[in-house]
């Protein structure tokens, strides 16, 4: 069985460069007729004339930030999509809302290479933790599963207890979630004296992949690997056995720019993840993810010939991703809202233990009742994640206009 998922994998670079010319220019010219937001924005663009990354720079960067307001004004998806309901297969919300297409092609995000890269085969069992539930997390992951020949037991998230008897029960080879719920789970599984030797490998994402939390999973014999994913794009870069970097996946294009600039920095610094995706149904052209990152260089020793990012190293902007949940300002602001009493509110994200975790900094005046306990519901209510809430002295918070802070520690 080879190694790699196809040929792609191991073009020249020479090879690669001849394709984008001529793939390139076809998905903008596809972007420019049939979605709206691209025929305005890139009115001006011969795309015949965009044949290469650095023509691609001179475009404008639509960011993920701006997705929000756009789809109030344009729905459902900005005028961004390429596709309508009917050739669409499902769509889903995400926090903001934002919402996302799906189309009808079979392994839609590009999962699959990133799951056989992780040891994924054919007539594997795998465990699915991501959410079935309104997001897309599950089915990203499922789609690619399938493709690739696997069956699929859609567990979700919560039910630790029940997941944990279903893996007893059926025996899955392969896991793939967050990897603080694996952690969960296995954790359940020592406290419940059930073993699970079946599982021996998983893919995961949705969150940093830190190596104290690798390492422990290969201690049970659990041989993890991340890939790096977003609602709109599907599948950008995924890990493979080398350790070095997330190669990028054949079916975008990434740029790493200057936050708040359209402008490629020099290779090795740190900037903001900008996407163009070849996908017909949802055809973004130099889309701002708010993720940072960084190319690294040379080519991966696993064989891989494609270029490198360092995998993801924070946000750009201040909405950031929780436990495979994005958290936007705005959120925050709707919090404050429903409590008069808060005067200004931060909420701070850090790891102890290698798990996201959020406690809401708020300033109040007068506390009085169940205010803290009122808060967090507010928080759960709005951003679907539970996060513990501070009580600070009016004035106390930095006047610096941080709405989220990330304290977290990425090793």
């Amino acid at each position: 069985m080879s190694k790699f998922f196809d040929v792609l994998e191991t073009r020249s670079a020479d090879e690669r460069k001849l394709a984008l010319a001529t793939r390139l220019p076809q998905q903008i010219e596809h972007a420019k007729a049939n979605a709206a937001y691209f025929a305005e924005s890139l009115k001006q663009v011969d795309a015949a004339a965009i044949t290469s990354t650095a023509a691609l720079a001179a475009l404008p960067v639509v960011r993920k930030s701006e997705l929000i307001e756009l789809q109030k004004t344009r729905r459902p998806f900005g005028g961004l999509a390429a596709s309508q309901w009917g050739k669409l297969g499902r769509v889903f919300s995400s926090p903001g809302p934002i919402y996302e297409p799906e189309g009808r092609s079979a392994d839609y995000w590009r999962t699959a290479r990133a799951l056989y890269a992780a040891g994924f085969r054919a007539g594997d069992l795998v465990h699915n933790s991501f959410s079935y539930h309104m997001t897309p997390g599950a089915w990203i992951l499922e789609a690619g599963a399938q493709a690739l020949g696997c069956t699929v037991f859609p567990a979700g998230v919560g039910q630790t207890e029940q997941q944990v008897a279903a893996m007893a029960d059926l025996a899955p080879n392969g896991y793939v979630g967050t990897p603080s719920f694996l952690r969960i789970l296995l954790e359940k599984a020592d406290e419940l004296g059930i073993e699970l030797p079946s599982l021996t490998k998983a893919l995961v994402s949705g969150e940093a992949f830190l190596p104290p939390v690798r390492d422990a999973l290969l201690a049970r014999g659990v041989i993890g690997y991340q890939a790096y994913a977003t609602a709109e794009l599907g599948v950008i870069a995924y890990e493979t056995e080398a350790r070095q970097g997330l190669i990028v996946d054949e079916g975008v294009i990434v740029e790493i720019v200057r936050p708040g600039t359209g402008d490629p920095v020099p290779e090795g610094e740190v900037g903001e993840v900008v996407v163009t995706t070849f996908n017909s149904d949802y055809p973004l052209i130099r889309f701002g993810t708010g993720d940072l990152s960084a190319f690294l260089p040379g080519v991966s020793p696993c064989g891989r010939t494609n270029v490198r990012i360092k995998g993801w190293m924070g946000r750009a902007d201040q909405t950031t991703k929780i436990k495979g949940m994005f958290v936007h300002p705005e959120q925050v602001a709707a919090v404050v809202k429903r409590h008069p009493q808060i005067a200004r509110a931060r909420l701070v994200v850090t790891n102890p233990d290698s798990t996201d975790h959020m406690t809401l900094n708020c300033e109040v005046g007068s506390p009085g009742g169940d205010l803290e306990q009122a808060i967090a519901d507010s928080v759960r209510d709005v951003t679907k994640l539970r996060a513990d809430v501070q009580l600070v002295a009016v004035g106390s918070l930095a006047n610096d206009g941080k709405v989220i802070e990330d304290c977290r520690n990425y090793g």
